[in-house]
């Protein structure tokens, strides 16, 4: 297993030529278990923030999450496996499932080394961690769970995924925050064109926890309000602030020789991919990312025809991006919505899930909103999407930004 740590940069790859390809989606969110039940609900702008349940958040000044609903470890985690794993991974083991087999990809069919995988993680198994520190501070080392020592580790995900379909191809996971969703796509795509066939890729995260909490809070950009249809506003003259949620999407990505030799349906390509970092000193490199994506996709500006921004919702962070794309398509220039208003920043699984909604968006020809917002602050200067759009979608740019200075961009488009 190897940890990447370091943001996925846009090094040339030995074969070059070859076409990712999105065969399976599965998704675990706020406002959705299961991929059919999320897109529904994100296309028609039904939110799942409200206030925690997992905890008592009276003592905390946020106290909005979106978690993910109607989970049951019992019904929807192999028995053995509910002792030895954090809540996120069970979330992560969902969505991996449903995607593998939403891809019809049996592994067990193909080379013994032929599907891999790589996942992207901000906390590890934050709450995991916790239950076993309270163990120990109060009872004593006998009293920690042996599971400890992989449970809380970032690349849990990946090993657990691995595990339970017998995926043996090359295995990683990348950290870079919220940006990670991408940064695991492009790490798989890296794989495709050395010669895999398939890797199962993609985030889900999630920190919903008393410890994770004290994190969250001290980054200083959580949003305090206590009503969930005005606590997160990316965009807006209003925002305060976002919100935590957990969840995210995992992605079966296939070379398109791979695909069309099995007779795969293919949701669309992820056609470009690209990250750049921000300096100690100087501009954001947000818009550098976009740009390389854009030409890694060999595609203009004006061929885009939506945008799933990042939606950081505090007024530099926001005034940044909106920046970064009119500087790119000109004031106004294409649709812009941030559907993470209805989860909350899901941490590295809210990239991948934005780039299941691109795929999605392209395959139904409806662009989801971000919801609450209502109306835009002018001074931004974009087309924000607050109500769901019916209009033919054949690429969408996603752009998702980390804390620590990561940048990161993808471009899918309709499968050719």
């Amino acid at each position: 297993m190897t940890t990447v740590v370091e943001p996925a940069a846009g090094t040339a790859p030995a074969h070059r030529t070859t076409r990712a390809v999105v065969t399976g989606i599965g998704v675990t969110a706020p406002n959705g278990l299961g991929r059919e039940a999320w897109w529904r609900a994100t296309r028609q702008g039904e939110s799942g923030i409200r206030r925690i349940s997992r905890f008592d958040p009276d003592r905390y000044p946020a106290r909005l999450a979106g978690e993910v609903p109607d989970f049951d470890p019992g019904r929807h985690t192999p028995g053995r496996l509910v002792p030895q794993t954090d809540h996120m991974t069970r979330l992560a083991l969902y969505a991996a499932a449903e995607a593998v087999d939403d891809a019809g990809l049996d592994p067990a069919q193909g080379p013994e080394f032929g599907v891999g995988v790589v996942t992207a993680s901000t906390a590890g198994g934050f709450e995991f961690g916790q239950r076993e520190l309270q163990a120990l501070w109060s009872k004593g080392g006998n009293h920690v769970s042996a599971y400890q020592s992989f449970a809380w580790f970032y690349a849990v995900n990946s090993g657990q995924i691995s595990i339970r379909h017998g995926l043996r191809g090359p295995s990683g996971v990348i950290v870079t925050d919220q940006a990670g969703g991408i940064d695991a796509v492009a790490q798989a795509r890296r794989h495709l064109r050395k010669g895999v066939p398939a890797v199962v890729t993609g985030g889900v995260d999630g920190s919903i926890c008393p410890w994770g909490w004290a994190a969250h809070l001290a980054d200083g950009r959580l949003a305090t309000g206590t009503d969930p249809a005005t606590a997160y506003l990316p965009f807006a003259a209003a925002a305060a602030g976002h919100v935590v949620g957990e969840g995210g999407a995992i992605l079966v990505l296939e070379s398109a020789e791979a695909a069309a030799a099995r007779g795969a349906r293919v949701y669309g390509e992820v056609a470009g991919l690209a990250a750049a970092f921000d300096p100690v000193a100087g501009p954001p490199k947000l818009a550098r990312a976009a740009e390389l994506a854009l030409a890694d996709a060999g595609l203009k500006p004006g061929e885009i025809d939506v945008v799933f921004a990042d939606g950081a919702g505090t007024a530099a962070d926001d005034r940044a991006e909106a920046e970064a794309l009119t500087a790119l398509f000109g004031p106004g220039g294409v649709p812009v919505t941030v559907p993470k208003t209805m989860t909350g920043r899901l941490g590295a699984g809210g990239a991948s899930l934005d780039v299941a909604a691109a795929l999605l968006a392209v395959r139904d020809g409806v662009i989801p909103p971000t919801v609450n917002v209502g109306r835009p602050d002018p001074a931004y200067r974009i087309d924000l999407v607050t109500e769901p759009r019916r209009q033919a979608v054949r690429t969408a740019l996603v752009l998702a930004r980390g804390r620590g200075g990561f940048n990161s961009a993808a471009v899918v488009r309709a499968a050719s």
